[in-house]
């Protein structure tokens, strides 16, 4: 493994949500690395905020062990496009469906669109994500919750329910929480919130699903380096931006792929309800 980008980063600001274009120190998506070995053969995906980050690290790697993949995504249309490219790479068939998923209607119609191309939905990934940096709770405005809730934790319900009606026996969703469902950033207030709320939501859909054969499950990054964090933190924390965990750097998005793969292939069959933390050594008990 190559050696991995470390703080201190010069990392230019962006608006959110951030382009991986525009980045200085590229995040590693497994592009180059990521080989894969069948173990979603003939799986169909679906992946929200798999343009960039994470998101793209799974799509590059759900590809290259064998299954189609639906791509959700805001309005960052080169990130998507270039994910596009790597799933086509692979041999898979790559569907891109932008806007914007705090709207039920929305995720109504990006269920419906994978299922007209592939016909069902073995795996749904909810990764997409909000989040802006406060330094006090009056500074939050009223919107800025509102939507935070709304991209983060009403998306994945609206897209679930949808999608269940789509997935049979084996079904696999997985969802995006974090390290601060355990340990909130207090400057992350509403978006840690949002991640606690992702954990419950989840352990109770494992239960709820079960009888179907449909499994859920979390996975709870740490600090992972995508365009996120230059484009909703301060200068200071982005320079710094790792360091807090015991390996004292950022994760890279290829690193949390093989979590994602390992959740959504059949040898994980009875695996449900549970968090896999993806955190740098920083535990979640």
């Amino acid at each position: 493994m190559s050696e991995t980008p470390r703080p201190p980063f010069d990392e230019p600001e962006q608006a959110a949500p951030g382009s991986t274009q525009e980045m200085r120190t590229k995040p590693e998506h497994g592009e180059d690395s990521y080989r894969g070995s069948g173990r979603l053969a003939g799986k169909k995906a679906v992946i929200t905020g798999g343009d960039s980050g994470i998101g793209r690290a799974v799509a590059i790697a759900y590809a290259r062990e064998g299954a189609d993949v639906l791509i959700s995504y805001l309005n960052e249309h080169e990130d998507a496009e270039d994910t596009k490219r790597q799933i086509e790479a692979a041999g898979r068939q790559a569907v891109l469906f932008p806007g914007d998923i705090s709207s039920a209607d929305h995720c109504r119609a990006l269920v419906a669109t994978a299922v007209e191309a592939f016909g069902r939905i073995d795996i749904l990934v909810n990764n997409a994500a909000h989040q802006m940096t406060f330094d006090t709770i009056e500074e939050i405005p009223d919107e800025e919750w509102d939507m935070t809730f709304r991209t983060n934790i009403h998306a994945m319900f609206y897209i679930t329910k949808a999608a269940v009606a789509h997935m049979g026996q084996g079904g696999s969703i997985i969802n995006t929480t974090s390290v601060n469902a355990d340990s909130p950033t207090p400057q992350l207030l509403a978006y840690a919130t949002t991640k606690g709320a992702i954990q419950n939501f989840t352990a109770g859909l494992a239960q709820l699903l079960a009888e179907r054969g449909i499994r859920a499950n979390c996975v709870a990054p740490g600090p992972i380096w995508t365009p996120l964090i230059p484009s909703t933190m301060p200068q200071d924390k982005v320079e710094s931006f790792g360091e807090q965990v015991p390996m004292k750097r950022p994760g890279q998005p290829k690193e949390l792929a093989p979590v994602y793969v390992m959740l959504a292939s059949d040898e994980a069959s009875y695996v449900s309800g549970a968090t896999i933390a993806v955190t740098g050594g920083k535990p979640i008990l």
